[in-house]
């Protein structure tokens, strides 16, 4: 009966039951024997899921130049009856005389879609993200909208992870046929050169530092996470990522964490021993929503050598860049994945402090090491 009810609140849109927090075999029960592994090949590809699901490669860009950028591929699958692609690009724009300009928002559908044999390159009519030979670099390029016209290389310069053996999550009352997936994977650190053309600035040289992600989400995105916190720094010698999501009540309110710290070459930690925490927050009149003010992030790990690896960054936000009301900016095929719920208000709040805040990085014995960076955040409010 359980899986019964979760197929028609996966298909109507509908609030789930109360499983508690049992029904979710999270990520950090693998972890516990293997904190994460290295990325290879086969795990950045598509899985193309034939039933309800949301799939991303997303590259988050931060230039030289000060501007802040993301471009994304998003596959989404509606009860295995309606598939749509979608290609996304915002650009954040450095303040100037004291003025921030509006971001560039560019979301457009996608034709002719599909993948190679290998389920590595992605392409679409007039838009394809493909890696190079050795899947240590993707070319990202779109000219599907006049205003963001995307031609973007995206080079690992440190190994990707996974956390634990898979990097996913299960939800369902059986774990031996999970009705539900969570998945992430990370190049945290990566070197971008390329481009991306808009109608106002002509092109605009995104040389710099970025991070790709791919991500699935087997089922209803606001039935797998209620909220998530994302963080993204960027420094001379270190980055550092997370991402955390605490689930809807139906599954217990259950907090999963996954993050590392890497530099070139090498990842420092990775795994779930991570936090995420918003210091100090506002009410948004609006959604009233806790819009975060302030926020600290802690990581926890152990270095290949066995060593204690611990980590904080910590500050304000400053001006948030943005607050996208996701019902009013996202294509309708994910309004149909998270409409017919009563409740329902996704917002995405997005941040990078102005100030550079300071990683703070201690590896077993040694000196503690501190280096300013960038940061860009992201708090998404669900439900």
């Amino acid at each position: 009966m359980n899986w019964l009810k979760q197929q028609v609140a996966n298909v109507a849109g509908t609030q789930e039951p109360i499983y508690g927090p049992s029904a979710i075999q999270s990520v950090a029960k693998q972890a516990q024997a293997t904190p994460y592994t290295e990325l290879q090949p086969d795990d950045l590809k598509w899985t193309a899921m034939e039933s309800t699901c949301v799939e991303t490669q997303v590259f988050y860009l931060m230039a030289d130049s000060g501007h802040i950028g993301m471009v994304q591929v998003i596959y989404s699958n509606v009860a295995g009856i309606h598939t749509t692609c979608q290609f996304n690009t915002k650009i954040f724009y450095p303040t100037k005389d004291g003025k921030t300009p509006t971001p560039l928002w560019c979301s457009d559908a996608l034709d002719n879609q599909g993948f190679d044999e290998h389920k590595l390159s992605f392409y679409a009519d007039g838009c394809a993200v493909t890696p190079n030979p050795d899947t240590t670099a993707y070319t990202v390029k779109s000219a599907i909208n006049e205003s963001s016209i995307v031609n973007l290389t995206v080079t690992r310069t440190s190994p990707g992870f996974q956390v634990g053996t898979n990097g996913k999550s299960f939800f369902g009352t059986d774990p031996q046929h999970p009705w539900g997936t969570m998945r992430h994977a990370f190049w945290p650190r990566c070197h971008v050169q390329g481009s991306i053309i808009t109608k106002e600035d002509g092109a605009l040289d995104f040389q710099g530092r970025g991070v790709f992600i791919h991500a699935l989400q087997g089922m209803k995105p606001h039935h797998a996470a209620a909220k998530w916190t994302f963080a993204d720094f960027q420094s001379p010698t270190y980055s550092a990522i997370m991402m955390e999501y605490t689930t809807p009540p139906s599954y217990g309110s259950t907090v999963v964490n996954v993050g590392g710290i890497v530099k070139d070459g090498e990842i420092i930690c990775a795994g779930v021993t991570n936090t995420a925490e918003h210091t100090a927050s506002k009410e948004d009149k609006e959604t009233e929503w806790p819009e975060p003010t302030a926020v600290k992030f802690t990581w926890r790990g152990k270095s290949k050598g066995g060593e204690d690896v611990s980590a904080e960054l910590a500050g304000g936000l400053g001006q948030r860049l943005d607050k996208v009301d996701v019902m009013a900016k996202v294509p309708g095929f994910v309004k149909t994945l998270v409409g017919g719920l009563v409740g329902t208000k996704p917002y995405i709040y997005q941040y990078s402090p102005p100030q550079n805040l300071a990683l703070k990085l201690k590896i077993g014995d040694g000196e503690e090491k501190v280096e300013e960076g960038i940061l860009f955040s992201e708090a998404t409010f669900i439900c």
